[in-house]
């Protein structure tokens, strides 16, 4: 049996498919790594054309789209290896990409999830917003990352190529983890369907114990927003939906109370924004967000003891206000 399965998650992708997954197939598969595409149910011919054009490539069909994360769920326990990457369709590899990173957790049993350097495909000198050098989450639940501060993005100067970085979650665009990890904690959270659902996994590793890292010896390049552009009032909806999600159920739950009001607040500041902007569907999209989130929440009724989320590296900061008051575009750790 191969040490590693790399799976791309693919629902009507046939164009990302003929563009990349030729070059990913010859930079991956070896006498240690399949390639396996899942398809969540697709009706335009992509797992037709990869049995026609990509014969060494694995094929795994679903019955219908179960989304991002009950799509990966389901594809990891069908795939029997004790390593597995999660990789996004719209991902240029390099020769030899997972190499590192395989042998990172070979050499470190507690490490739970691990990431390459994400750069962005179009654009190869800089950081790509979804995941860039590792990410982080500030003190009131918002993600950022080494390399993208909200919308401003990073040259790669070579500031983050420190080898072995833990960071508090890893992106869902390419990470590596363990499969039993993954089965054993349940994987993906299927209620979140898409969107930080791997914050959410990268959470509930560290508070099991396991650290997430990011490491600068791989690099891939992502292109971003194949499936939902940036401004998209269905993406808006559920990024805000499933950051309150993931707040609510991997912190203690007195301390989750008290950083979900404050969110409450800062969420109400950017319903505003895109009112003075007259950006009436995302406005309505956070609304949304939050009245789902309540409805949501009594799905999750086991709290972790103690804030492990909030201990962790970038949990001291405070975006908000140093991006928009402070106008930093980078916040170092």
């Amino acid at each position: 049996m191969k040490k590693l399965g790399v799976i791309i998650l693919n629902w009507n992708g046939k164009t990302l498919l003929e563009k990349f997954l030729p070059s990913v197939a010859s930079d991956t598969i070896s006498e240690s790594a399949d390639l396996i595409v899942a398809d969540n149910g697709s009706d335009d011919g992509s797992l037709e054309w990869v049995n026609q054009n990509c014969k060494n490539v694995v094929t795994l069909r679903l019955d219908k789209n179960y989304g991002f994360a009950e799509g990966y769920n389901r594809a990891i326990k069908a795939c029997d290896y004790p390593y597995i990457v999660l990789l996004n369709s719209d991902v240029e590899t390099t020769p030899g990409w997972w190499e590192p990173l395989l042998k990172i957790m070979e050499d470190n049993s507690n490490i739970g999830a691990i990431q390459p350097k994400i750069l962005s495909f179009n654009n190869k000198d800089y950081f790509e917003y979804a995941g860039a050098a590792g990410g982080y989450l500030d003190k009131n639940g918002y993600p950022f990352c080494r390399g993208r501060l909200f919308d401003k993005i990073e040259k790669d100067s070579g500031q983050y190529d420190d080898g072995i970085k833990d960071v508090t979650w890893a992106s869902g665009a390419c990470f590596m983890t363990r499969r039993d990890i993954y089965l054993k904690l349940g994987g993906l959270d299927p209620l979140f369907f898409a969107h930080m659902e791997e914050i959410d996994y990268c959470c509930r590793l560290l508070n099991n114990g396991l650290r997430v890292c990011a490491s600068s010896y791989s690099k891939v390049y992502h292109i971003g927003g194949a499936s939902l552009n940036q401004g998209n009032p269905q993406k808006t909806y559920l990024n805000f939906r499933n950051n309150l999600l993931l707040m609510h159920k991997n912190l203690p739950k007195n301390t989750g109370r008290y950083k979900l009001f404050i969110r409450r607040l800062y969420d109400t500041l950017a319903f505003l924004m895109f009112i003075v902007k007259m950006d009436i569907p995302n406005a309505k999209a956070i609304i949304s967000a939050h009245n789902d989130f309540r409805k949501m929440r009594r799905h999750y009724n086991t709290f972790p003891e103690y804030d492990i989320v909030g201990s962790q590296p970038g949990a001291n900061h405070n975006i908000v206000v140093e991006r928009y008051l402070y106008r930093k575009n980078t916040i170092k750790l």
